[in-house]
């Protein structure tokens, strides 16, 4: 029988950490706003001038469309404190020196320019022709089954020709909650049904993609390097990704009550170092 987690308030957790490091959809917002005390949580950072990235998996808006969309909801989240995958691929280009190679990008307007920022040079769905890269960054922004096949037929063309794209996942998530009792797929699970495929076709391969959000090292190393403090918290309402993510890297997590975290823990599934309740006071 696993130990009950020990809670903690808020007020106590900033009391024992210097630097957080915050999930956005199910801690902060939801398809429905704020979250309570989230408007609150980020003015007392402001004020305290804290050490504070919020870490998210999100690929299909870029920093500032991002910082747009919370002020308008009354957080007070600008671009400097915005670590999102998408912008991972800018350091992930740079280290496969894949700096104008031909990029086919599923996803929005915006998860292509942050394929653009990275130097990649973005193909349309419908062009002929090969791939260098295959970039998985939202589930929204085109025809999902139609772009599905329409990747599925290009990296499976490819493989087979012996010319394999390399593959880039953003957004590790699988689900994400729209809203009380409401769940959505997302990018990873797309990537999860096309690495299906890859494993039954090629069974001695390692095609697999490059992930680049929670629970994967990059983006926690990002966080941790502009935090500069060893003092770090991660609040999270997913345990496969935040708190799995912050335990792999070393840090102390906190599993919040709201978002996916109101389905608990079951009793195989990593634990987090507090369960935090909400994030009022």
């Amino acid at each position: 029988m696993s130990h009950p987690l020990p809670h903690i308030a808020i007020e106590e957790l900033l009391a024992r950490y210097h630097g957080l490091l915050l999930d956005a959809f199910g801690v902060l917002v939801d398809k429905q706003g704020p979250l309570p005390g989230a408007v609150r949580l980020i003015d007392t950072l402001r004020a305290e001038a804290r050490p504070w990235f919020v870490l998210t998996n999100s690929a299909s808006r870029l920093p500032e469309t991002m910082e747009r969309h919370y002020r308008e909801q009354g957080l007070a989240i600008d671009v400097d404190h915005i670590i999102s995958s998408g912008m991972l691929l800018t350091p992930h280009f740079e280290e496969y020196s894949l700096q104008g190679a031909r990029s086919l990008v599923l996803g929005p307007d915006n998860s292509q320019e942050y394929v653009r920022r990275a130097g990649g040079e973005v193909m349309q769905m419908d062009e002929a022709g090969e791939a260098d890269v295959v970039v998985i960054a939202d589930q929204a922004g085109f025809d999902l089954l139609p772009g599905m096949n329409r990747m599925l037929s290009l990296v499976l063309g490819q493989i087979d020709a012996g010319r394999a794209p390399h593959l880039v996942l953003c957004n590790p998530d699988i689900i994400y909650p729209v809203g009380p009792g409401e769940f959505g797929f997302t990018a990873g699970g797309l990537a999860a049904m096309l690495e299906a495929i890859l494993i039954e076709r090629y069974p001695d391969s390692a095609y697999r993609f490059h992930r680049l959000g929670k629970p994967h090292a990059p983006i926690f190393a990002e966080g941790v390097k502009r935090l500069g403090t060893d003092q770090v918290i991660m609040i999270g309402d997913q345990v496969a990704t935040d708190i799995r993510g912050a335990n792999d890297y070393g840090l102390d997590s906190a599993l919040i009550g709201t978002g996916l975290g109101q389905a608990g823990l079951h009793p195989h599934a990593p634990r987090p170092t507090w369960y935090l309740p909400d994030l009022s006071a």
